[in-house]
């Protein structure tokens, strides 16, 4: 096997665990855990935690999309957090503006959609939750109320959104500011709200109204009724199966059915067969990525106002259709079988396994950097920019219209052995999410990494991250062996080498079960400052 290590074991503990993109989001969790709490207790306080500490990539002011798992009953439960457009909230009202697209920045997308993540922690904890929500939300109101310090990745994407953030005084107030440690008191009050009112507590009540203001002010589209009519939606997930692990993936509007339509396609390639991280090892991802990826264009928006496919998509027939596109030789052009969208964007994702075997996977975000960059008013809450997603092409089944939810490039996943939990696995990074989730699940059962090893392997992304950059490129890390890096080229794919470890290449982290101990097996991607943390 190729060392891809870097001296970092997987992280063990025979009780609980948290791995998250932020140790003090861990710890959080886990300190819950040890309160006595589920999860999905602890879920929520990593999820709120990261809203403060880690605000470039989530907030309260985005989306979240949950598969919970109950062990008494062995089955695996779907949460839709994703925010609805609002009334005003249609193709008319960006033409009346003189707009043919939703703006990635600003007020307008920022209030687009309602924020959803808040409507799903109190859905989750209602239903799985043991300890009072202001017991989860403590150490996020803490850290909210009395700072944090700032990592130099933090810092770093700081100064990447300086100009968007200066032109939002409320944003330019809270993240210009100099100083080692940031704090965000207007949060630490919304925050408190929830933890007293949960869903009251930020869509209806003084944070619904100040959220109301400032949209109203600024000519954005949130009103009252808006924030009223987000609710979060429980429904069933997606399952497929690879090499006899049984996979779960969120359905519509996410696309999680990439992951899977991904697996039925390899499945038959044997690729457990082949050299790991040989060249065939990446060849027949990215073709087979190319093929999810076009469907996921054709097909994909909000289930309730389109007819998406799903389970057409995911099925092994489907895929045996569709693999007489790839082509074990040369790179397929991109113009054969084209796809669209951006590896740019930043998420966080949190696993969450207690002590009875509950778990959580959990993934939310703002979008992009900063979401929208900008903070409505006297929230302190980052708006996500989720609704840039959204077509205004009127035949485009992802076209905005009021009550619906745009194509979400969010996804969370969880894998099982002789119907058993093995695997809580998730990642940031935009488009590329579906190609991560299959790295680390080939890396671990096809090539026998564990955890911790699957998300050092070292990874690439096929796709553009800017407009001017061709959309079939293949950014890929340098720790490839030479040898597969140029035979990939020799088959005609367009390489750009990045260098040993690099940050846009999205961070993962996941938590497995040893099946003859029940010990929790924890990783965290050393492309974040996350840890997997257990007791």
């Amino acid at each position: 096997m190729v060392d891809i290590r870097t001296g970092r074991p997987a992280t063990l503990a025979p009780n609980g665990m948290v791995t998250s993109p932020h140790s003090l989001a861990s710890q959080a969790g886990v300190d819950v855990l040890r309160a006595g709490g589920s999860a999905v207790d602890a879920a929520v306080a990593a999820s709120a935690a990261l809203s403060v500490v880690y605000p470039h990539m989530t907030g309260v002011g985005g989306d979240a999309f949950w598969l919970v798992h109950e062990a008494k009953t062995g089955g695996v439960r779907y949460i839709d957090g994703g925010g609805r457009a609002t009334a005003g909230g249609t193709i008319g009202a960006f033409a009346r503006r003189g707009l043919t697209e939703v703006p990635y920045r600003g007020v307008l997308p920022g209030t687009l959609t309602v924020p959803g993540a808040v409507a799903s922690w109190g859905e989750a904890h209602a239903a799985f939750g043991r300890l009072p929500l202001k017991r989860c939300l403590e150490s996020a109101i803490g850290y909210a109320r009395d700072g944090f310090p700032v990592t130099a990745r933090l810092a770093y994407w700081r100064e990447l959104a300086r100009e968007e953030l200066a032109k939002s005084p409320e944003a330019a107030a809270i993240f210009l500011k100099e100083g080692a440690v940031l704090t965000n008191p207007d949060l630490a009050r919304t925050l408190e709200a929830i933890a007293s009112d949960g869903w009251y507590g930020f869509y209806e009540g003084d944070v619904a109204r100040e959220l109301v203001r400032w949209s109203t002010v600024n000519d954005g589209f949130f009103t009252s009724d808006d924030l009223k009519a987000q609710l979060a939606r429980w429904g069933e997930p997606l399952k497929g199966s690879y090499r006899g692990v049984t996979m779960y993936e969120t359905p519509a509007p996410t696309q999680g059915f990439a992951v899977l339509e991904m697996m039925n396609l390899l499945e038959p390639l044997e690729l457990h067969k082949k050299p790991f991280l040989g060249p065939d090892y990446v060849h027949f991802m990215v073709q087979a990525k190319q093929l999810a990826y076009h469907d996921r264009d054709r097909h994909l928006a909000d289930p309730r106002f389109a007819d998406v496919p799903m389970e057409r998509l995911i099925s092994k027939a489907y895929a045996d259709e569709r693999r007489g596109l790839m082509d074990p030789a040369q790179a397929v052009p991109w113009d054969r079988i084209p796809s669209y969208g951006s590896l740019a964007g930043d998420t966080v994702y949190i696993a969450a396994v207690d002590a009875e075997g509950n778990a959580v996977s959990l993934i939310h975000s703002l979008y992009g950097g900063f979401g929208a960059a900008v903070v409505a008013g006297r929230t302190g809450v980052v708006l996500q920019n989720r609704s840039a997603y959204f077509s205004l092409d009127p035949q485009s089944p992802n076209r905005v219209e009021p009550g619906k939810t745009p194509l979400h490039t969010l996804i969370a996943s969880m894998a099982f052995r002789d119907d058993r939990l093995w695997a809580v696995v998730g990642c940031m990074g935009a488009d590329g999410q579906p190609q991560i989730h299959l790295q680390t699940y080939l890396a671990m059962i096809d090539h026998g990494c564990d955890i911790q090893e699957a998300l050092e392997t070292p990874r690439f992304l096929s796709g553009r991250f800017a407009i001017g950059e061709a959309r079939d490129t293949l950014h890929i890390e340098g720790r490839f062996p030479p040898e597969t890096v140029a035979e990939l080229e020799r088959r005609g794919h367009l390489l750009n080498r990045w260098g040993p470890w690099n940050e846009l290449a999205g961070h993962a982290h996941g938590i497995t079960i040893d099946q003859a101990s029940g010990l929790r097996v924890g990783g965290a991607d050393p492309r974040s400052d996350g840890a997997a943390i257990g007791y």
